[in-house]
């Protein structure tokens, strides 16, 4: 019972953003599994399970966010949470972020393997976007803007 409990834990982060131990109970009653909150936090402990730094749901530890509708969620969540300005040179865009959220932020624009951009480097609060030409950087800054004011 509880190694076919873990595998459809595993089966559903991988399927879908699940951000809470709550979430999980609910998508695991209705696949047929009673459990409780401390049996589901035991099962995250077993299976290693950490939190995305983009957007708070669970992955396998090491895992990258290869499913790319997941990846953009979580840039999306993290652009709205932690953009406080973008500007552009070039090809070059500039994100300033608050206090240790770039890193963050980073991640999850790498993850989201935007077709504009060719990689980034953070700092503490600064992201630089290389982007692929400045017709692509203006459009990765208007797809940020929106990002950020949802």
């Amino acid at each position: 019972m509880k190694t076919r409990r873990q595998a459809i834990i595993l089966e559903l982060i991988d399927r879908e953003g699940l951000h809470s131990q709550e979430l999980l109970r609910r998508r695991l009653h209705q696949r047929g599994f009673e459990a409780t909150q401390a049996t589901i936090s035991r099962d995250i402990k077993d299976l290693g399970l950490v939190k995305r730094a983009g957007d708070g749901a669970y992955q396998r530890a090491g895992a990258d966010a290869t499913n790319p509708e997941t990846a953009l969620t979580a840039l999306e969540r993290a652009a709205a949470e932690f953009v406080r300005n973008i500007e552009r040179v070039q090809q070059l865009v500039v994100i300033r972020t608050g206090r240790g959220q770039a890193q963050a932020l980073a991640e999850a624009l790498d993850g989201a393997r935007l077709p504009e951009a060719v990689g980034t480097i953070a700092g503490d609060d600064t992201i630089l976007i290389i982007a692929r030409g400045a017709r692509a950087a203006a459009g990765l800054i208007k797809r940020l803007k929106e990002y950020a004011a949802q």
